[in-house]
């Protein structure tokens, strides 16, 4: 599987970068940055063939068989249209767009190609909720409260490796769309109430600092999540399920119990990794021919809800 990312070179991107370096059969072919030299510097390092600023440059390629978006979240939409009308499976990072209209259209342009269009909902791979998923799905627990946390500080537009950012981040469409789409996932239903609150506009970002989003489906099971990018500690995003049957803490891909013993994850994956694990399930839905885990007419459901919360805010 020949693989196109586009920003490789970004905090992201190099994540799916090793990644990819750890599945058998899948090589990256093309990398696509903003400045010329820095993509071919990092290239090099890399020792990827071919390096362009130009997406459509990689997608004209006949050794591009699929594409991993991890581009900023106002690209993502257009980006994954333009690569299937060019032909090309894609995987966008989260969110797959910023507004629910741009949503759909990607949903829209899917089903009309037939490719594999899948979302990065990487929480859905990582070991520690799969464990909580297949316990679900055997009857073993029933998800009584997910409390979850998500904090940064980050009060200047900086990534995740600190380096200064093109793009605005938002708490809403970029971070809680990951527990968004884990809770509706978990429990396997649709929020049927939604509640959100923000707190002050940053004056130069033009975003909401701090945020409280709840959700509850019909069976009755609540989630509770606290978003901040002002939170001057450890940073990320850390999960509380309330179980029927104990409670369990998720922190990326390591679990515990409700008293902090670690869970032995033996078994539940081939890999340790999230990342890893959500690329070889687009590489296989690929090679399969079938929809991925995450696939944009499953991950459309988190769009609508975050629609939804948005409503909120605005009221």
């Amino acid at each position: 599987m020949r693989i196109c990312i586009a920003g490789a070179s970004g905090a992201f991107g190099m994540k799916h970068m090793d990644a990819i370096a750890a599945i058998e059969g899948a090589e990256v072919t093309s990398v696509v940055g903003t400045k010329i030299d820095a993509i071919k510097e990092f290239a090099e390092q890399r020792g990827v063939a071919h390096f362009t600023t130009d997406l459509a440059e990689s997608l004209a390629r006949d050794d591009v068989d699929a594409v991993i978006l991890a581009t900023p979240t106002q690209m993502h939409a257009a980006q994954t249209i333009q690569c299937l009308e060019a032909g090309k499976h894609v995987m966008s990072e989260i969110p797959m767009a910023d507004n629910i209209e741009d949503a759909r259209k990607v949903v829209e342009i899917k089903k009309k190609t037939g490719l594999v269009a899948m979302a990065g909902h990487t929480r859905r791979f990582n070991p520690s909720h799969q464990w909580i998923h297949n316990k679900v799905l055997a009857g073993e627990l029933t998800i009584q409260q997910m409390d979850v946390q998500t904090y940064f500080f980050r009060r200047s537009n900086k990534n995740a490796l600190g380096k200064a950012r093109s793009w605005t981040d938002h708490l809403l469409w970029h971070h809680a769309c990951h527990t968004v789409d884990l809770f509706q996932y978990q429990t396997g239903e649709t929020a049927t109430k939604v509640q959100a609150m923000q707190g002050p506009i940053h004056p130069e970002l033009g975003i909401a600092m701090d945020m409280s989003i709840g959700m509850k489906v019909s069976n009755g099971a609540l989630c509770t999540l606290s978003l901040s990018f002002n939170n001057d500690g450890p940073f990320g995003t850390f999960f509380r399920y309330i179980c029927d049957n104990g409670t369990y803490l998720a922190r990326y891909d390591d679990l515990y119990d409700g008293n902090d013993n670690k869970i032995d994850l033996t078994g539940v994956a081939v890999s340790n990794n999230g990342i890893e694990l959500q690329d070889r399930e687009f590489i296989a839905a690929i090679q399969e021919g079938r929809d991925p885990n995450s696939c944009v007419t499953q991950a459309i459901d988190a769009m609508e809800t975050l629609h939804r919360l948005e409503q909120c805010l605005e009221d």
